[in-house]
């Protein structure tokens, strides 16, 4: 299927819209930083007392959703990265360091809220990509990553993402 560039942008901003749910991001580098989450950790909640638990059970969804996180409630290591999510852990570390070395958005910006301000730069005007800004680590990882997990452009056609209260986590 051949489509058009405006239908691809919509489609990719759709994209990145999901991947930068504040819980997503959370769920995707604690996995990543400390390792599968298991039964015997404690409750779910208890690692991400951030997040209500209707935010959290979004995120699970919308990871497994992207094939993102391996989820298996019988097993030891409920949940687990799988390989596309271990590259969007690496997408959230690239871009939450670059945001830090330029202070973006701003110096006491949180690790969410870097990685969300710079993805979120991916889908602006083509301005904000091109000559007005330096050409940028995270828009590259971020573009290999799209172009290599079809599954999330394709998620972004079918559903909308957005849970009723994510809005408030990013500040």
């Amino acid at each position: 299927m051949n489509r058009s560039q405006p239908e691809t942008l919509l489609q990719e901003r759709r994209a990145i819209r999901a991947l930068t749910l504040a819980g997503l991001i959370r769920l995707i580098t604690e996995i990543d930083d400390n390792g599968p989450i298991s039964h015997r950790r404690g409750s779910l909640q208890g690692a991400f007392g951030d997040l209500t638990p209707g935010q959290l059970r979004h995120a699970i969804d919308v990871a497994r959703d992207l094939g993102l996180v391996h989820a298996d409630e019988q097993a030891p290591d409920r949940y687990r990265l799988t390989a596309s999510g271990e590259a969007l852990a690496e997408v959230y570390d690239t871009a939450a360091r670059w945001a830090r070395a330029r202070h973006f958005p701003d110096t006491n910006s949180g690790f969410v809220t870097r990685v969300q301000h710079t993805l979120q730069l991916h889908s602006r005007s083509p301005q904000a990509n091109g000559s007005s800004l330096e050409p940028s680590a995270p828009h590259q990882v971020l573009t290999e990553f799209l172009q290599s997990n079809p599954r999330v452009l394709h998620h972004a056609d079918v559903r909308s993402p957005q849970p009723p209260a994510e809005a408030g986590l990013a500040a």
